[in-house]
């Protein structure tokens, strides 16, 4: 058969070249392509998505930024485009500016000082991808999915030459970049990578691996709560969304990862709200759990409804029974798109079960009844999408096993990395990995962590390069080298997009340097990036 034609018709394959590829449609990706662009080199965007900028455009506008300070670059860019959008009044459709709370994590969501907006409605954080995609000329392939077969992705003398996509087209060059959530060019290339929480006796850590009764943050059963189907009788068997198994050891390690959800945009302007929808397959049983924990006096419903510009929310996860679909996920990291996909339908069938489980169920508090009756979705987002988030907040798949991995140490800011390319400073939070039935009967969620790193940290550059022997010229800006706990902290979309613009760096200077990722010269490397405003130490 001749290279680059089909079997079935010799119809050939789309070829299409540049010098950095990079598969993913994230925010990472964004700031990636653009850093090539600014450098002078050809570089393609291949992204599985329609949507550009992954969680950032996805819903998640109530920004996890912790230290405002070490965020640079691109990132800082892209917040300061957001401060610009909403210097405008027409921007200002469902309230005033004047009636805008202004809160936002830890400093206000207006920064005028920095003229920075760290809270924002998603549409207007997808346009901002847009428009850097627009000014900078970037080519984007949408909906192009990567072939994960043993013939997807071809490597010669241990770098990647192309890969191929599922519809046949062939992408070819000289480096290329994995910003994707999931990890898939990284796996697929033969990189090695873990899934799942690592036992604390791995890399020395105190945090990792099962926390039974660690309880950090609120999101677990502070007053009793029956497991069973009738409350006190296990004999009438568990009721949904609460695992059989044991819950492990503390310290030892599984293959859980933290729970999964879709962060909410909701609307409570009457002009611009949809009543939540009934779901297909609604069951009210599924939720009977947060009617019991209701009925212990529990009343923090609304407490991370976080408020975004013109009468939304940012609304995630809160308490012991929310919005995170906990133990849904394990299998999501190395799923077939396909499994995938129904993994995203039953997640957002629960969330929607939820919204109209708590609007409608007699169960449900009168107070809580009457304060949900305000929230609908909003008419003017995710419009493609029946109003629905478009992307399913991914909070850990594989994670790689690269040149350094970051640890829990380091991402407390107790060590010095070797060569930092960018930083973090937010908690070390992972959410619940399982609900399960403690000794005495009830029921219990465990994983959930939130620990204070001493100052923001640095990121090593080896964290996003695999190792030489693997893959020359890849380099990871997402599923960095972490163990289960410090990506807690690095896992935060600001970080994201510093990790990408910092891998782009690199690209250009290892296609420059004719060298690998590995043996791009650090001194060269960090002149660029502080250059280009990288915050890379304190």
């Amino acid at each position: 058969m001749l290279p680059g034609y089909r079997a079935s018709t010799l119809k050939p394959y789309a070829v299409r070249q540049a010098d950095v590829i990079i598969y993913g449609g994230t925010s990472a990706a964004v700031t990636a392509a653009v850093q090539v662009k600014k450098m002078g080199k050809s570089v393609i965007i291949v992204s599985p998505d329609k949507h550009l900028g992954g969680l950032s455009s996805g819903g998640l506008g109530f920004t996890d930024t912790g230290n405002k300070e070490v965020i640079g670059g691109l990132s800082r860019e892209f917040y300061q485009r957001l401060y610009q959008h909403y210097q405008k009044d027409a921007n200002w459709t469902w309230q005033k500016r004047s009636e805008y709370g202004n809160k936002g994590q830890g400093t206000p969501a207006l920064d005028g000082t920095n003229r920075t907006m760290w809270i924002f409605e998603p549409h207007a954080a997808e346009q901002v991808f847009e428009d850097f995609v627009k000014e900078n000329k970037l080519t984007v392939y949408r909906n192009e999915w990567l072939d994960r077969s043993a013939r997807g992705v071809q490597k010669q003398a241990g770098a990647i030459t192309s890969f191929k996509t599922l519809s046949g087209t062939v992408y070819q060059g000289k480096v290329f970049i994995d910003a994707t959530y999931e990890g898939d060019l990284m796996a697929a290339a033969g990189v090695k990578y873990h899934v799942g929480r690592e036992a604390n006796s791995v890399y020395n850590e105190t945090h990792n691996g099962v926390q039974v009764g660690v309880f950090q943050h609120g999101h677990y059963f502070k007053k009793n709560v029956s497991p069973y189907k009738i409350e006190g009788d296990p004999k009438s068997g568990l009721l949904p969304e609460i695992s059989e198994e044991e819950p492990g050891a503390n310290g030892t390690g599984d293959h859980k990862i933290q729970a999964y959800c879709f962060r909410m945009c909701l609307s409570n302007h009457p002009e611009n709200r949809i009543p939540f929808p009934k779901p297909a397959g609604y069951d009210p049983s599924r939720y009977e759990l947060l009617a019991r924990v209701f009925a212990t006096g529990w009343r923090e419903t609304f407490d991370k409804y976080d408020p975004i510009p013109n009468r939304k929310t940012d609304t995630n996860n809160h308490g012991p029974f929310s919005t995170d679909y906990i133990g849904k996920n394990y299998d999501y990291p190395e799923a077939t798109y396909e499994r995938r996909k129904e993994i995203i339908r039953d997640h957002e069938l629960y969330q929607k079960g939820l919204l109209y489980y708590m609007q409608n169920d007699p169960k449900i508090p009168a107070d809580v009844h009457q304060a949900m009756q305000q929230w609908g979705l909003p008419k003017d987002e995710f419009k493609d999408n029946g109003n629905w988030p478009h992307q399913l907040y991914i909070r850990e798949a594989r994670r790689m096993l690269g040149e350094f991995v970051m640890k829990e140490v380091d991402a407390l800011g107790k060590t010095v990395v070797p060569n930092p390319v960018g930083m973090g400073s937010y908690a070390l939070d992972a959410h619940n990995s399982q609900r399960f039935v403690k000794k005495d009967g009830f029921v219990q969620n465990e994983g959930d962590i939130g620990v204070h790193p001493d100052k923001p940290y640095s990121i090593a550059y080896g964290s996003i390069v695999p190792k030489e022997s693997e893959c020359k010229n890849l380099l990871v800006p997402v599923c960095v080298s972490s163990s289960h706990i410090a990506y807690g902290s690095i896992r935060m979309e600001p970080v994201f997009m510093i990790l990408g613009q910092s891998a782009a760096t690199a690209a250009v200077l290892a296609i420059d340097g004719k060298t690998s990722v590995q043996k791009v010269p650090y001194a060269k490397l960090k002149e660029v990036l502080l250059k280009d405003k990288q915050r890379l130490t304190l």
